[in-house]
């Protein structure tokens, strides 16, 4: 109760410091002991105990009022890696302040923010506070005020007040490092093909495009395709490559479900994790036209984009849609939904529970004891021929969840 009575003058007016109680209490005790003897000199002790104790209640409120404070950009970071913080507080009077302190109100530090003080700011000039501050885990962090604490000049009271220093500060999910993700590959193998396919079909019906490249003649290739001025030149056969030839892309998503309640909170980091580093190995390719999917914001695409997105995921999010995109990469904790999930997607599931793999389907069972990136990076997932014959040679047993399973 003290406490909080002290922090409201503190904050509304001044607080007296331990200084200032015991000038109070000789003051009144000088005044009482000048009423009963009648002493002179008394009068004069008391009466400079409450000059003292008016200079010190007004002057810490002066020397911190006319203190402005701004607070740069706070640039994005990687789980792991460190903030900058940087306040600019400025002196508008023509009078040096000093010796007052700066508190920011960190949502990382709510208990103990960091702290400091400074010496004095020169009259029209700037004092500028850099720190570092620690991440540990992903997120969407907001500062909001900052506090301004003096004593100056005699430390007989205590005077706060806040200024408003908004910021946002995002903590992008780590962006694994994948040398190969057979998973993302074999689709990326088949839309190639597909993509081939179709490109071929365009350029038989295709005379005229922006020609893109030449390239050697391959077999397949339509005669109509031929550049025969070039190739006169070379003596061999010369195909343009035109524009609609590189222009086709197959979509992927990477389907987050993050609606559902049922996740673990370090099951779910890791899939916040796992979706951000297949994103981004997915873009690489040149036929995948990769987006991300969460039940908040349904499809989005961009780098900046997604990062944001995936720094500020929560679990059991309503979902805005429910349509199921194809083809996916579907990270879930539930069981149940693959089944439903159709032939050509992929799956990465967490859980805690056995099961038995019916979709039809390839995907991989998520040991969150292993290390992530080896088990994104492992070609060890089930296939649609596998489901099939693990289900005829044993029904009615189950998949564990200590390793991802494998078959020759």
């Amino acid at each position: 109760m003290l406490k909080r009575a002290t922090k409201w003058l503190e904050t509304h007016w001044v607080a007296p410091a331990y200084a200032g109680w015991l000038l109070m209490v000789l003051t009144i005790c000088f005044f009482g002991a000048a009423t009963n003897t009648m002493a002179g000199w008394l009068y004069v002790l008391s009466g400079v105990g409450v000059a003292l104790l008016g200079v010190g209640a007004i002057l810490p409120l002066r020397s911190i009022q006319t203190l402005t404070v701004n607070r740069a950009a706070i640039f994005p970071v990687t789980a792991g890696a460190d903030l900058e913080i940087a306040l600019t507080i400025r002196n508008s009077t023509q009078q040096v302040q000093t010796l007052f302190q700066i508190q920011d109100l960190s949502p990382f530090n709510q208990l103990n923010p960091p702290l400091t003080t400074v010496e004095k700011v020169l009259p029209q000039k700037e004092y500028q506070w850099v720190y570092q501050q620690a991440t540990e885990q992903r997120g969407v962090y907001q500062w909001g005020k900052v506090a301004l604490r003096s004593g100056a000049p005699i430390g007989l009271f205590w005077c706060q007040r806040y200024r408003q220093a908004p910021a946002i500060a995002y903590v992008y999910p780590q962006v694994l490092k994948l040398d190969r993700c057979p998973l993302i590959d074999d689709m990326d193998s088949r839309d190639r093909s597909i993509s081939q396919q179709f490109s071929s079909r365009n350029l038989e019906a295709a005379t005229e495009g922006i020609t893109r490249s030449l390239r050697p003649y391959r077999y397949g290739d339509p005669m109509r395709s031929i550049h025969w001025r070039t190739s006169a030149r070379y003596g061999e056969f010369q195909v343009r490559e035109l524009e609609i030839e590189r222009g086709i892309k197959q979509d992927l998503i990477i389907y987050l479900d993050n609606g559902s309640t049922t996740w673990d909170a370090t099951d779910f980091e890791q899939a916040v994790i796992a979706a951000c580093s297949l994103y981004f190995y997915a873009s690489q390719s040149p036929t995948l036209n990769v987006k991300l999917w969460t039940a908040s914001t349904s499809l989005i695409s961009g780098e900046q984009r997604v990062l944001e997105t995936l720094a500020a995921v929560e679990i059991g999010e309503p979902a805005q849609t429910e349509i199921f995109p194809s083809p996916v990469v579907f990270l879930t904790s539930q069981t149940q939904q693959l089944e439903t999930l159709p032939p050509g997607n992929r799956w990465l599931l967490w859980t805690q529970a056995r099961f038995t793999p019916t979709s039809k389907s390839p995907g991989i069972v998520i040991d969150s004891h292993q290390p992530l990136q080896q088990q994104l990076n492992s070609a060890n997932f089930t296939t649609e021929k596998d489901i099939a014959r693990y289900s005829r040679s044993s029904p009615d047993h189950a998949f564990p969840i200590t390793q991802n399973p494998q078959f020759n």
